[in-house]
């Protein structure tokens, strides 16, 4: 009993110092996500609170933390743009409801089937937009509405080179040296960067009087306390405009949470519950909202930050939660001397380290079909809409696989020699099969064997082959002994080859059906449509069938 008292404690004193320490990179990170989203920066702060003490509380990673991150800069910074706070909130509180219906319904595990060059295509273009987005701040200019598009805010930059403020480069320059070198050349420094820059660069500011934008000259004060929770006003138009943007928000939340649950997997030995993840991030989407918070999602560098200051169980992060909220009560006053430009600072770092450059010239090489979703997902994020380039990045790759799956499946003419069948000299011999067949030609009877997944693509392929035929067969024999999955295409592929054979004068047996595959058809009601007699468990069965129906048509 003692035993498990002292584990207990080690384990709350391990949780509090990691929480501690997570809550120190949480606080400017969250400020800096918020405004980067065309937000307040206390927006982020009531994010981290309220969803980061949520998704801990409830969620199937023991050691994640949650709260806004950069994945949802570009859709946020679109949505305020166009419809302010208000949309953001019924946008968030859907995409919540989104989330927590994948979990509920236990999608967790189909997340994890988003292709790869999609993720890095759209990671890679958020982060181009969110480095574009800081330039602003970087070199001080006196930009007041940035619009979201990259092309309009290249132009701007262009236009405004004249206005760069020295001091601000000069602060600037120092701040992504300092964070860049610190992990390099002193990573035995326990206090986090982003919070060490902020801090000093804070100081030195404030004690030098250099006159650069602050977060209290930018947007004023700091809430010391989280509001009370409101309810937005609902208009049904408004719902129907947002809700390809929410569905975007819970994408990306979905995708993010559970790569970061799988990131904290690698680092403990533990397995996650990708349903039950879900469902936190969707209550986490729903509840923040309703306390002045921004979507949220599991943040992989505050994960990993968590797992290596010894966090054991998930009170860590409710923890980290808490101090936030200590620190917001007590520093409010001494948050709003945060120069501008070193939060720019930490979120241009970030952005360097979503882009991951190396790993996106690597896809580059990969096969081309793959190149070019990677490449389409990329601009279409940069150029056009972070939602447009989701949905057609997933798209994209659906018809690729398709396409993929088609070349895959095997589809081949097989001979099973039918006078030696006839003569009784081949595997088949002694079948009782009566007639005289010797006239028959060498076409009557064709025998396509379909070896991987059944669908449409390889319904294509077949109807090609039998046009490709000059005199059509007596008896297509079609058969199904290596086909693993046939859903409600495959079926719809069989009802095609079934009507072109109708249209040929040509008979459908079917062959290798195995007693689950006999149920779905007859289930579809295919099995009554072609006949009991012409769905067979064995080749042997298919071709006796197949010389029984040739010869009835040369009798006939």
């Amino acid at each position: 009993m003692s035993d498990l008292v002292e584990k207990r404690k080690s384990a709350l004193g391990a949780d509090l110092l990691a929480g501690i320490t997570v809550a120190i990179v949480a606080l400017p990170l969250a400020m800096a996500f918020a405004i980067a989203s065309g937000l307040q920066p206390h927006h982020g702060l009531f994010t981290a609170i309220v969803a980061g003490f949520l998704i801990s509380a409830f969620g199937g990673s023991r050691c994640q933390i949650g709260g806004p991150t950069g994945a949802f800069v570009v859709i946020v910074y679109g949505i305020v743009s166009e419809h302010g706070y208000e949309g953001l909130v019924i946008a968030t509180i859907m995409a919540g409801v989104i989330l927590l219906a994948l979990g509920m319904f236990k999608f967790g595990t189909l997340i994890q089937y988003i292709p790869y060059p999609v993720t890095t295509g759209f990671t890679s273009g958020i982060a181009l937009l969110i480095f574009s987005g800081q330039i602003k701040d970087m070199l001080g200019l006196d930009i007041n509405n940035l619009p979201p598009e990259f092309i309009s805010q290249a132009v701007i930059y262009i236009r405004s080179g004249g206005d760069i403020d020295g001091a601000t480069l000069l602060l600037g320059f120092c701040c992504v040296t300092g964070l860049l070198a610190q992990r390099r050349v002193f990573p035995t420094i326990p206090i986090p960067a982003p919070f060490l820059i902020v801090v000093v660069s804070s100081v030195i500011v404030y004690i030098f009087d250099i006159q650069v934008a602050t977060i209290g000259t930018r947007f004023g004060t700091i809430p010391d306390t989280l509001p009370m929770p409101s309810l937005p006003t609902i208009n049904g138009d408004l719902l129907k405009e947002l809700f390809p943007s929410a569905m975007t928000i819970a994408l990306l939340g979905a995708i993010e949470s559970l790569m970061s649950a799988v990131v904290a997997d690698g680092m403990t030995g533990d397995r996650h519950e990708p349903n039950r993840e879900l469902t936190a991030q969707g209550l986490a989407n729903i509840i923040s909202p309703l306390f002045g918070g921004m979507p949220a999602t599991g943040a992989i560098a505050r994960t990993a930050t968590n797992i290596k200051a010894g966090a054991r169980t998930s009170s860590a992060g409710m923890i980290h939660a808490i101090i936030l909220a200590m620190f917001m009560y007590f520093f409010a006053g001494l948050i709003v001397h945060i120069p501008m430009v070193a939060l720019a600072s930490v979120l241009i770092v970030v952005a360097l380290n979503m882009a991951d450059i190396r790993e996106f010239m690597r896809l580059l090489k990969a096969p081309r079909s793959d190149a070019l979703v990677l490449v389409a997902t990329f601009l279409l994020t940069v150029l056009i809409d972070l939602s447009v380039a989701v949905q057609t990045g997933v798209a994209l790759s659906g018809l690729l696989f398709i396409r993929r799956m088609s070349e895959v499946t095997e589809l081949s003419v097989v001979d099973h020699r039918l006078a030696e069948v006839l003569h009784g000299n081949g595997p088949q011999a002694g079948m009782g099969v009566s007639g005289d067949v010797a006239d028959l030609s060498s076409h009557s009877i064709v025998t396509y064997e379909i070896n991987g997944p059944f669908f449409f693509g390889v319904a294509d392929r077949m109807v090609s082959s039998l046009h490709s035929i000059g005199d059509r067969p007596g008896v297509l024999i079609l058969r199904l002994r290596y086909v693993p999955i046939i859903d409600a295409t495959g079926m719809h592929a069989l009802e095609k080859i079934h009507e072109e054979c109708k249209r040929n004068g040509t008979t459908l047996v079917l062959s290798g059906v195995a007693p689950r595959l006999h149920d779905v058809l007859s289930h579809y009601g295919f099995c009554k449509e072609i006949g009991e007699e012409n769905v067979t468990s064995r080749i042997e069965n298919a071709t006796a069938r197949a010389i029984q129906i040739c010869n009835e048509q040369t009798n006939g």
